[in-house]
């Protein structure tokens, strides 16, 4: 009997991702995951904020991030982005920060402090940097011709603090180097490629990753699973569409008192291939032509012929 072929929910989408390696009983396969990616042994990994979703001041509902303990107090956060919003500096600085200050309570001793890493495995390039995977830690610049003073060191510092680290890995030019299953990282980077071939390799090399893709069929099998998923990412597009009908309205009215005709027409053809950017993106996503045509004013037709274009 042939088995029939699974129709996989994404594993880059930042739901499908927590609920993968954050799923109960899957502690072993983001430890595996960690320790290909920080390139250390670790004994035990715990999952500080096991729930998927928080809630918004307006009830909206947001992915959370996976924070994770490890055995020696070190605090984890890794999370998948597939969009560029232009604030990944801005937004892991902001993640270190918190995960620094929540460790202390009032009138702790700072010796307490615990090292804090942040992780983003990015689908997109961020940094002009040739490399797949940049490390960051807080270090010290050069010494200045006129604040030099010899103390006798062979060999100076170069960290300036031990508590803070951060890796990004972008996707993209991971795969722009069409690279050899050589390490552990391979294994779980190739995971990512969307490539069923790849991935099928990589399950039958890795037991942890087997166990992931294991998890991923059954959630995608899972009809609440699915149900939810799609919920969110109605949700998310719906709120960039909002947002982005804002600025263009924004933008027309300014034109509008400028009585400039031409370059509101140009952004009228700007916002339509938004848009069909925003629906080429959900049907990357799974969404169904009924869903798009419900959220969107696309024909059928329409749809389909951008379906075609990807």
């Amino acid at each position: 009997m042939v088995k029939k072929e699974i129709d996989l929910l994404p594993i880059k989408n930042d739901y499908v991702f927590k609920r993968t390696f954050a799923y109960k009983g899957n502690e072993d396969v983001l430890l595996d995951l960690l320790e290909a990616i920080l390139e250390r042994k670790i004994v035990k990994v715990t999952v500080k904020n096991p729930e998927m979703l928080a809630e918004k001041e307006n009830g909206k509902k947001f992915i959370l991030d996976i924070k994770t303990e490890l055995d020696d107090g070190t605090i984890v956060d890794i999370e998948m982005q597939t969009a560029d919003e232009k604030n990944i500096e801005e937004r892991s600085t902001a993640y270190i920060s918190k995960m620094i200050s929540e460790q202390l309570q009032a009138g702790e001793k700072y010796t307490k402090l615990n090292k804090a890493i942040f992780i983003g495995i990015l689908d997109f390039n961020y940094y002009k940097r040739n490399s797949y995977h940049n490390i960051a830690r807080l270090r010290f610049d050069k010494i200045k011709e006129d604040n030099y003073v010899y103390m006798g060191y062979s060999k100076q510092d170069e960290i300036a603090s031990r508590y803070i680290e951060m890796h990004y890995i972008e996707l993209p030019k991971y795969f722009k180097k069409n690279p050899k299953i050589k390490t552990k990282l391979d294994e779980w980077l190739y995971l990512f490629s969307g490539d069923k071939e790849k991935m099928e390799m990589v399950k039958r090399k890795n037991k942890k990753v087997k166990k992931a893709m294991d998890t991923l069929e059954r959630i995608s099998l899972d009809p609440k699973e699915r149900e939810i998923y799609e919920a969110i990412q109605t949700e998310e597009f719906l709120q960039r569409v909002s947002e982005n009908n804002i600025r263009e309205e924004g933008e027309k009215v300014g034109f509008a008192k400028g009585k400039d005709v031409g370059i509101i027409e140009g952004r009228e053809e700007g916002k339509r291939k938004k848009e069909e950017e925003f629906v080429k993106e959900m049907l990357k996503n799974n969404f169904t032509i009924e869903q798009i045509k419900s959220i969107t004013k696309l024909t059928e037709d329409e749809i389909n012929e951008l379906k075609r274009e990807i």
